[in-house]
């Protein structure tokens, strides 16, 4: 790899990053692109990219950086080799490291950008210390695990001037833009009120953590994967995907599918943060007369209700429904019997004072109701179309971060994906607040946390009413992991 060479013009602005950074101490460091002033001419003319998490979305998610032809696989990070061997085959002049710990203090200066693609609960902590080091980063749906490092990755790209990017790469879709233009255009009034819903979770919730230990296996460093989550012994069936159903490590249906579908809510209405949320979930039953108790675990199904104060897109506050386990809205009147909804088993619809539009996953096949109006409607195309549309979502970052900060237009940067995030992990807090207990007389139990609206405090991140729930807002890390902000 060539090292990049620091413009003596820029030295000072260099030692103030080391002196102030975290990681000084370990003695790495990298001047981004955009540092190096006018007329420095880069020693490649490509992104080199370390992907932390090779396998499964990760190698997913490489392989389209890769495919943008201005980027190159510099250095790949995986805690399960099983996971990592295609990609690892398929760049083989890529260094394989276990821990992105160790690759950050070898080889900072070797690489311009990080993509992450982990388990949701290990987000946070390698994409901060990334934007600490001057990297640029791609960061798999949702952002965060927990409300907190949202708000600090988010707040961490305002000052680290990096390049951002979350992995809803819808967000770069044509369908989402033409919502937008309708809306903006005025053909279903004002929005006051949109439902969202996907036929998710695919894998097991509303369980009790297995009582049974597994041999881990000898490809897996268990200790690394559970990284900042508590420790538990290794059990079947977890890894490589059903740990999302897991309050531990996932973010359920909210966290899988929510930065997708309600991705066009917020760009068409601009929305922010929430003033309010309540829920109501499945029930989970043992036998006929006992309801099953897993805190541990997700609900097998949710409908959660939130409340967005005005925009400048509103004329008043707009709630939002969120609906998963396979329950959906009341067809609209203006939809046939016979058409899709959505686009089956996912869905989001607007609804304005004028009409409603629709679109499915990713804010694909967009749809004015009746949706007989969809093909005879004609608007002015205002919001700017990326190339590739949803798949030029990654080709798009690359682009960006090669440019430098400031410098082009990126569809998901955290300012707009922390928020977002944000609101997918409010609405975790209603649904976990159902599972929280208190004992009563004659060996019963309470649960004060159901059937309440909780209300938020947004510059103090907590909820002001039910203060239970506020140790799910920043959960504490495992020893020896942290997030310095």
């Amino acid at each position: 790899m060539n090292e990049k060479k620091v413009n003596p013009t820029n030295e000072n602005s260099r030692r103030s990053f080391i002196k102030n950074s975290s990681l000084a101490a370990a003695g790495f460091f990298i001047v981004p692109r955009h540092v190096l002033g006018r007329g420095f001419v880069a020693p490649s003319d490509k992104l080199l990219i370390a992907g932390i998490g090779a396998g499964g979305k990760g190698e997913s998610d490489i392989n389209s950086f890769y495919k943008s032809g201005k980027a190159e696989i510099a250095y790949l990070v995986d805690v399960d080799d099983r996971r990592a061997a295609t990609t690892v085959k398929r760049f083989p002049k890529a260094k394989y490291y276990k821990d992105w710990r160790v690759l950050f203090e070898k080889e900072a200066k070797n690489f311009d950008a990080v993509s992450v693609s982990t388990p949701d609960h290990n987000h946070a902590a390698p994409t901060l210390a990334a934007m600490q080091l001057g990297k640029h980063v791609y960061v798999q749906k949702p952002l965060t695990h927990d409300i907190y490092e949202a708000r600090v990755l988010t707040d961490a790209a305002r000052r680290y001037k990096v390049v951002t990017q979350m992995g809803n790469q819808g967000a770069s879709g044509d369908g989402t833009r033409q919502l937008k233009d309708w809306y903006e255009a005025g053909l279903i009034g004002d929005v006051h009120t949109i439902y969202s819903w996907t036929d998710r979770p695919v894998w097991p919730q509303g369980l009790q953590w297995p009582t049974g230990k597994a041999e881990v296996p000898k490809e897996l460093d268990w200790d690394l994967w559970l990284g900042t989550a508590p420790y538990k012994d290794y059990v079947d069936k977890l890894v490589p995907f059903n740990w999302r159903g897991w309050w531990d490590y996932g973010t359920g249906a909210l966290g899988d599918m929510g930065c997708h579908m309600l991705e066009p809510a917020f760009r068409v209405l601009d929305l922010k943060y929430a003033r309010d949320v309540q829920a109501s979930v499945g029930s989970v039953y043992v036998d006929e007369f006992k309801r099953g108790y897993f805190p541990e675990s997700f609900p097998p199904s949710s409908h959660v209700t939130l409340t967005f104060p005005k925009t400048a897109k509103t004329k008043g506050d707009v709630t939002v429904h969120w609906m998963d386990g396979g329950i959906q809205p009341t067809r609209p009147d203006e939809l046939g019997p016979n058409e899709v909804f959505g686009d089956g088993g996912n869905g989001t619809l607007f609804i304005g004072t004028k009409g409603k539009m629709m679109c499915g996953t990713y804010g694909t096949n967009p749809q004015l109701l009746p949706t007989t109006l969809t093909k005879t409607t004609q608007v002015k195309q205002v919001d700017k179309r990326v190339p590739g549309s949803a798949e030029g979502h990654y080709a798009q970052w690359v682009e960006a971060c090669i440019a430098g900060h400031g410098k082009m237009e990126v569809s998901s940067p955290f300012e707009v994906a922390g928020p977002l995030t944000e609101l997918l992990l409010m609405a975790n807090l209603a649904i976990r607040a159902h599972d929280i207990r208190k004992p009563a007389e004659n060996n019963r139990f309470t649960y004060p946390g159901r059937g309440l609206k909780l209300v938020w405090d947004n510059n103090q991140m907590k909820v002001t009413n039910f203060d239970e729930v506020n140790q799910w807002v920043k959960r504490e890390y495992r020893q020896g992991w942290s997030l310095k902000a």
